[in-house]
């Protein structure tokens, strides 16, 4: 990092003048152990599953669209596939506890832990074991992608049901009461979001998550995607590679993963500020700023993959401009006031 900021201040032009571009290749350079940090090989993992407390009519959405979204994803016709393709990454996409039985697909990883989980309202959502399974398929996910090639990798989720799920951690974790951290997910009414803030209360009272054991809180009230995301983030840091966080089911995964690991804040990068007010509170908590606040709210990824462009444009330049000294350009005079004479005077 202080080769990076030695670096950025011979580039030609004022110090700091690119303002957090520079702050985030120098960020770059130290999660890399690169002076000058290039990302040729990107990728996006999309982890899916779905979450048994839609039963309380948590979501706008039916359950089977988990199943036909992933569908959508492997076939290139989602959200993510077009911002993907603009970043110059690949879209990585896993089922790890889908409800449907998803046809064989090569594109696919078929990782099926659970049919979904069960409903976190009337028990757990997971066993203690599930979510170890699920971190483990996660970190396995990233091993497999660094043998393709991986420079930097973003998260992504796809799961009807899984703000509530994430709500709930948050709330468990952070010690929030569920109205705060509980926004509309896909869109539902008034009446859908008060049935939402009820269940993630009756979830909190029936299993008792305790907020000092982070992988209990995960199996209780989580999710099959959201534990894989864990593993994402961990053997992402692990092996220094700059992990982009999403939105809100990412940051939960990410506020789960540094309360196991709080070394692996470091290596994280908080891609946009969403619409849901509980993403929010895990960027103070983890005291992360994000690149983007765009008011997105829709998950895969898609946030991450916009902020690709700008890790990119911030390696960029730090690695192509030339110093003062290569481009021929007089630095900024280091002049006191004592020594300047006006030419008025």
């Amino acid at each position: 990092m202080e080769g990076a900021r030695q670096r950025q201040d011979q580039l030609t032009k004022p110090r700091g003048s690119l303002g957090r571009l520079e702050e985030l290749a120098i960020r770059l350079a130290g999660i890399t152990g690169h002076v000058r940090p290039r990302f040729p090989s990107k990728a996006v993992i999309v982890l899916a599953a779905d979450h048994g407390v839609v039963e309380e009519g948590v979501s706008a959405y039916p359950q089977a669209v988990t199943a036909q979204m992933v569908g959508n994803i492997l076939a290139g016709g989602a959200a993510i596939n077009v911002l993907a393709r603009g970043a110059g990454a690949r879209v990585v996409v896993a089922d790890l506890g889908v409800a449907a039985l998803l046809p064989d697909d090569a594109r696919l990883i078929q990782k099926k832990i659970g049919h979904g989980t069960r409903n976190m309202a009337r028990g757990p959502a997971l066993s203690a074991n599930e979510a170890l399974e699920a971190i483990r398929v996660g970190a396995e996910i990233v091993e497999g992608e660094v043998d393709r090639g991986l420079d930097l990798v973003a998260t992504g989720d796809m799961g009807i049901g899984n703000t509530t799920a994430s709500s709930a951690i948050v709330a468990a974790i952070a010690s929030w009461a569920p109205a705060e951290v509980t926004g509309r997910g896909t869109g539902v009414d008034e009446a859908g979001w008060r049935r939402k803030v009820a269940a993630i209360e009756r979830a909190l009272e029936i299993n008792r998550p305790d907020p000092r054991d982070p992988l209990g809180v995960l199996a209780k009230v989580g999710g099959y995607e959201i534990a894989g995301l864990v593993g994402v983030i961990l053997e992402g840091a692990a092996r220094r590679i700059p992990v982009i966080v999403d939105g809100f089911i990412s940051g939960t995964a990410a506020l789960v993963a540094t309360e196991l690991c709080p070394a692996a804040r470091d290596y994280l990068i908080a891609a946009h500020s969403s619409v849901e007010v509980g993403h929010r509170m895990i960027l103070e908590q983890l005291e992360l700023v994000p690149l983007l606040n765009l008011d997105l709210r829709l998950g895969e990824g898609t946030g991450a993959a916009m902020a690709m462009h700008l890790i990119d444009a911030a390696a960029a330049l730090l690695d192509e401009m030339a110093t003062f000294a290569e481009a021929g350009v007089s630095q900024r005079a280091e002049t006191t006031v004592a020594e300047f004479k006006s030419p008025l005077s």
